[in-house]
């Protein structure tokens, strides 16, 4: 396993932006990476929560991140994982797991009951780790809206 620390960005430092740079091109093709305004605007957000995957091992260098997404509504609070990746070079050392369990940790102390998340089926890897961790596919419609049309 990398020596991996997870911990809230609280902050945004050339070290973030340079690892939003690397990271989101590996999670998604058609989206480009946050500008160190948008993630000023998430770091800032009172209904998100950044965790970052530093490697103390390699000069802290940022291998990962997830965003916990969480809200209020009447029946609860809910919370959501979004935008988990892990940098290509750090892959399987347990980083993607240490990031999950933080943010399942994180929405336990909001006061969440359940964690969702969606995963493509295409990435096998990281649908076997939620598995193995405890989440269950549900047996549910996802709908979408596109606004931008």
């Amino acid at each position: 396993m990398v020596n991996v620390e997870v911990v809230e960005a609280t902050e945004v430092t050339p070290a973030l932006v340079e690892a939003f740079e690397r990271l989101i091109p590996q999670l998604s093709r058609s989206n480009p990476p946050p500008t160190a305004e948008e993630l000023g605007l998430i770091v800032a957000s009172p209904a998100s929560i950044l965790l970052v995957a530093v490697d103390r091992d390699a000069a802290d260098r940022i291998v990962g991140s997830l965003t916990l997404a969480w809200f209020r509504i009447p029946t609860g609070v809910r919370a959501w994982i979004e935008d988990v990746v892990v940098d290509e070079s750090a892959r399987g050392g347990g980083v993607g797991e240490a990031l999950n369990r933080a943010a399942l940790d994180r929405a336990r102390a909001l006061g969440a009951v359940t964690v969702d998340l969606t995963s493509r089926p295409s990435r096998e890897a990281a649908n076997r780790l939620y598995q193995r961790i405890g989440f269950v596919a549900r047996d549910t419609n996802v709908y979408r809206y596109s606004l931008d049309s």
